[in-house]
C-alpha cells in the first residue's frame, strides 16, 4: 500500500463504472462487537479493566494475570522494607485518589491493597482471570483476530492445562521489571542457608516483620546497591546481628524528591523534612480538608514535572543536583567517610535510575553494617568469598540484582507472516510512540520499550498509553475496520527521533543501567525520550495518518461505516435524543477576560520560556 491508507481486496480502474452501493443495514451508532484481551493485571491492566468498558460500546473484555492476585509487581514483591521511592500522591491514577496514605513514601503493602480496592471499587473481578498465565498470542491475518494460549490450573482438578481465546485487539500490560532474574556468581545456589532474591521473597502469609524475627542473632548480606537494596538495608539492619552489604557499582542517591515543599506544605519545621510518616493528625486533615488535599497533590505533581532540565547534558540542574547530593551523601557518611570514596560516582546524576534511598545512608553508617566494595569471587556453602581471598559467614543472603531488562518476552507473540516480536526487538525493540509495532495489527503496549520515566508521573504516562489503546480500539470498532496497524516508515521515523534525543540527556552517558538494558554503553530502550508531560502531549491526539487499515466489510466503501444515515435512537425512539445539550457533549466556552492571553499557555498571562 504505498503511501499507506486502506487496504481492499480490489481497486475500481478510472473510467470504469463505479460498483453499485448499497447502504448497510445499521445505524451508525450500532456497533459490532469487539472482543479485547489484556495481558496483566497490575496498574496498566487495572486501567484498562476501566476505561475500555465505560469507553467502548458492548465491549467484551478479559484481563489475564499470571498470579493469585491482582497489582502486578506490587502483588509479587513483598521484600523487607518494600515501598514506593516517589512521592505516594504522585502514585496513584488521576481519579482514584486515596486520602489515608501512612507515609509520604507509601509502604508496598497500602500500595498492594490500592490496587485491591480500585478493582473492587470499579467491580473489575469480572473481567480478570487470576493464575492464567499467557504462554502465546498469534495473530489470524484472514480473520483479523488474535489466538491467546493461555495456561491455568483446571477449576476441577488444579492440574495445569492449556486453553484458547481469541481477541479482535490485543493489549500487552506486563511492564519492563516483571521478570526477575538470579545473578550469575559462581556457586550461587550451592549455599546452604536461606537465599532469597529481593523480588522473590515470599513470607507466606506472614508479614515481612514476622519473619525477620527469626534473624535477630544471624548474619545476613544483600547484594546490590539498586533501588531494592537501598530499601533492604536499612529494613533489615535494625533487625539483624551483622549485615554485609556488597556493591559492585556507584549510585547517585538523591535529596529526597519533594522533602521541602513536603515540609513547607505540612506547615512542618524543615528539620523534620525526612520523617517521613504521616501523622494520626495530617492523615486526618487529607481525609476531611479536600481543598487541602487537592492542593498537596498538585503542588507534588507540579514539584516532580519541573525536574526534566536535570536529565539533560551540562544544565544548572544537573550540575546543581550533582553538588546537592554529593554534599548530601558526604555529610550522611561522616562517620564512615571511606563508603562516600567508594560509591558517590563520576558519572551524572541521574544516568541510573535515581532513587531517594531513605535511611540507606545512616545504616551503612551502623555499627553492624559492613559495605563491601571488593568484587565477589563465588559463593560458598558457608557465605561469600571475594576476589582478595576475604570471606563471610552468612546465615542469610538476599539477591538484590534486579530483573530480565532485555525486553526478550518470556513467550510468544506472532504477528505477520510469522514474525515474532523478540526477534523484531533484536538487537533491541524498536515501537511507535511506545504503544505499537509495526507487524503486529490490532496490537497495543503499555510500559512497553522507551516507557519509562526520568521525572514526572508514571502514573500519568501509563493513562495516556491506555487511553491511546481505547481510541484506537474505538476507531477500529466506529468506522468498522479489521484492522489498523502501525506504518512502517513511522516506526522508522519514531526510531530516528528516539536515537537523536537520548545523546543530549545524560542517561546515554557510560554507567550500568536497566535503561540500557543492563549495559554500560548502547541504546537506551527504557525511558521515554523526552519528559513525562511532553509524552502526555505526544499521545493526546493519535495520528491516525500513521496508520494502515483493513475493511472489515466485503463492501467496497471506505464510508460504509455511516450505515443507513440515522443513531439508533431515533430509529427506536428511545433513549436521549438531545445529548448534545449535557456534558460531556457540552462544551461552554469561557468568556474572555479583559487581561492579555497568551495563546502559549492558554492562561491570562504569558511567562517567558524557561
Amino acid at each position: 500500500m504505498p503511501g499507506g491508507g486502506i487496504s481492499r481486496s480490489s481497486e475500481s480502474h478510472a473510467g470504469s463504472e463505479p460498483a453499485p452501493y448499497t447502504l448497510g443495514d445499521f445505524c451508525i451508532d450500532e456497533y459490532r462487537p469487539i472482543k479485547v484481551i489484556v495481558i496483566g493485571a497490575g496498574f496498566s491492566g487495572i486501567t484498562a479493566g476501566i476505561r475500555f468498558p465505560q469507553k467502548i460500546p458492548g465491549v467484551e473484555l478479559t484481563i489475564y494475570e499470571k498470579s493469585a492476585g491482582v497489582g502486578g509487581t506490587w502483588f509479587n514483591n513483598k521484600y523487607p522494607g518494600l515501598a514506593c521511592d516517589i512521592p505516594a500522591h504522585c502514585y496513584q491514577l488521576t481519579f482514584e485518589e486515596k486520602r489515608d496514605w501512612s507515609a509520604f513514601y507509601a509502604p508496598g503493602p497500602e500500595i498492594r491493597q490500592y490496587l485491591q480496592d480500585v478493582a473492587d471499587k470499579y467491580k473489575l473481578m469480572r473481567y480478570i482471570r487470576l493464575n492464567h498465565e499467557v504462554v502465546h498470542a498469534q495473530y489470524d491475518e484472514s480473520a483479523g483476530k488474535w489466538h491467546v494460549r493461555v495456561r491455568r490450573p483446571n477449576p476441577s482438578t488444579g492440574a495445569l492445562e492449556e486453553i484458547e481465546d481469541r481477541a479482535d485487539v490485543l493489549v500487552t500490560a506486563i511492564g519492563a521489571l516483571s521478570r526477575w532474574k538470579w545473578p550469575d556468581i559462581e556457586g550461587l545456589h550451592d549455599f546452604k542457608g536461606e537465599l532469597h532474591h529481593s523480588a522473590g521473597f515470599d513470607p507466606n502469609e506472614k508479614t515481612w516483620q514476622e519473619v525477620a524475627e527469626a534473624w535477630k542473632d544471624k548474619k545476613v548480606g544483600v547484594i546490590g546497591v539498586g533501588s531494592s537494596a537501598l530499601q533492604l538495608v536499612p529494613a533489615l539492619q535494625p533487625r539483624v546481628q551483622k549485615l554485609v552489604n556488597y556493591v559492585r557499582g556507584k549510585t547517585w542517591l538523591a535529596v529526597p524528591f519533594a522533602s521541602n515543599a513536603f515540609a513547607e506544605l505540612l506547615g512542618r519545621d524543615p528539620k523534620s523534612a525526612e520523617d517521613y510518616s504521616f501523622t494520626p493528625e495530617e492523615i486526618e486533615r487529607f481525609r476531611n480538608d479536600p481543598e487541602f488535599y487537592k492542593n498537596f497533590r498538585y503542588a507534588l505533581e507540579t514539584e516532580i514535572n519541573s525536574l526534566h532540565s536535570s536529565t539533560l547534558r551540562g544544565t544548572p540542574l544537573q550540575m546543581q543536583a550533582r553538588e546537592i547530593f554529593r554534599e548530601n551523601m558526604v555529610k550522611k557518611l561522616a562517620k564512615k567517610p571511606w563508603i562516600a570514596e567508594k560509591l558517590i560516582p563520576d558519572f551524572p546524576v541521574a544516568c541510573r535510575r535515581l532513587t531517594p534511598g531513605p535511611g540507606y545512608l545512616e545504616a551503612l553508617c551502623e555499627d553492624n553494617v559492613d559495605f563491601v566494595s571488593t568484587p565477589i569471587k563465588r559463593i560458598t556453602e558457608k557465605g561469600i568469598e571475594l576476589a582478595d581471598g576475604q570471606h563471610q559467614d552468612l546465615d542469610v543472603i538476599f539477591c538484590a540484582t534486579g530483573y530480565d531488562t532485555s525486553f526478550q518476552l518470556p513467550f510468544k507473540i506472532i504477528g505477520r507472516n510469522g514474525l515474532d516480536i523478540n526477534d523484531k526487538w533484536k538487537p533491541h525493540p524498536v515501537s511507535y510512540l511506545s504503544v505499537a509495532v509495526d507487524g503486529f495489527p490490532n496490537m497495543f503496549m503499555s510500559l512497553g520499550p522507551n516507557s519509562g520515566v526520568g521525572s514526572g508521573s508514571l502514573l500519568a504516562l501509563i493513562e495516556y498509553q491506555i487511553m491511546y489503546a481505547v481510541q484506537a480500539t474505538a476507531k477500529l470498532q466506529r468506522e468498522r475496520y479489521k484492522s489498523i496497524e502501525v506504518k512502517p516508515e513511522a516506526v522508522r521515523d519514531y526510531d530516528q527521533y528516539v536515537d537523536a534525543y537520548f545523546p543530549k540527556s545524560v542517561y546515554s552517558e557510560k554507567c550500568r543501567s536497566w535503561y540500557k538494558m543492563g549495559q554500560e554503553e548502547g541504546r537506551v530502550v527504557g525511558l521515554w525520550p523526552g519528559s513525562t508531560l511532553h509524552a502526555l502531549k505526544a499521545l493526546s491526539h493519535p495520528r491516525w495518518e500513521d496508520y494502515n487499515y483493513e475493511l472489515a466489510d466485503p463492501v467496497q466503501n471506505r464510508m460504509y461505516w455511516l450505515g443507513d444515515g440515522q443513531t439508533h435512537n431515533e430509529k427506536t425512539l428511545t433513549g436521549d435524543r438531545a445529548w448534545y445539550l449535557r456534558e460531556p457533549f457540552l462544551d461552554v466556552p469561557p468568556v474572555p477576560s479583559d487581561e492579555p492571553y497568551c495563546a502559549r499557555t492558554y492562561e491570562p498571562t504569558c511567562e517567558p520560556p524557561l
